[in-house]
């Protein structure tokens, strides 16, 4: 017999970008225990509108885990208290009847709040603009068991490739970083053959783009992985400054070449 769960709720409000903010408590009642957060939070809502107010603002879309939309602080911890898994996947058997939750939007410059819980991760699609993709000609379909990429390179750029581009590295880094994600998106390519001719380029340029949205440094707190729905490793991090520092060294030396 499933369970049900009476909880008080603090809930950032804020309507939009240019106006103040606040905490407001709501009550949720009557939860099943088999509900995911966000569709307890869809029950708070129903209340709401019948009542007449607003309902509380945050993004969703697949709720399966995949999208990456449905980023949230709950009570401190990007996402929620159980790793590896995504708001939306998120139940409420975590939870114990009479907790007190608390939940704000991604906090960083970079995504500034839109209304409520709703955050604009647009940096995200400009980042991956920079140098996210493969524009080289590699020549058209073939089996795959053709292409010759050693098992450890391909098991490396799936997991890679596993980025959702929630925010939650974002939003757990006490630097508002976005290291993880930027390097999730250039590994999982430069790893590959199809990804290797514009690897230099894409590192610099995709590096380049995230410190323009004003993204904060790395200083290897490493509460990215932690948070991480995925579990990216940060092994990603220091193979993409390896490559930016390479490619660095590279650009001077044939600076230093012509000069001569």
């Amino acid at each position: 017999m499933s369970k049900t769960m009476n909880l008080v709720l603090h809930v950032w409000r804020q309507a939009n970008g240019e106006s103040a903010g606040e905490f407001k408590r709501y009550e949720a009642k009557n939860v099943s225990e088999h509900s995911s957060f966000l569709e307890m939070l869809d029950q708070v809502n129903e209340r709401l509108i019948e009542e007449g107010e607003d309902p509380i603002a945050f993004d969703h879309d697949c709720r399966e885990g995949i999208c990456g939309a449905c980023g949230m602080v709950i009570n401190g911890q990007a996402h929620g208290p159980q790793k590896a898994t995504t708001t939306c996947q998120l139940h409420m058997r975590q939870f114990d009847d009479g907790d007190e939750l608390w939940l704000e939007p991604w906090r960083a410059q970079a995504f500034p709040v839109l209304k409520d819980l709703v955050v604009d991760r647009s940096a995200f699609d400009r980042i991956v603009q920079a140098g996210g993709y493969v524009s080289v000609r590699t020549g058209s379909a073939q089996d795959a068991n053709m292409i010759p990429i050693p098992k450890p390179d391909a098991d490396l750029a799936m997991d890679a490739a596993a980025c959702i581009g929630c925010g939650a590295c974002v939003a757990a880094c006490p630097n508002a970083a976005a290291m993880l994600f930027t390097a999730a998106k250039a590994m999982h390519l430069n790893l590959l053959p199809q990804g290797a001719p514009e690897a230099t380029r894409r590192v610099q340029n995709m590096v380049a783009q995230m410190e323009a949205e004003g993204f904060g440094h790395c200083t290897n707190h490493f509460e990215c992985m932690e948070a991480c729905p995925k579990h990216i490793d940060v092994d990603f991090i220091a193979r993409m400054n390896r490559q930016f520092l390479k490619a660095g060294l590279v650009s001077r030396d044939r600076l230093v070449s012509r000069a001569k």
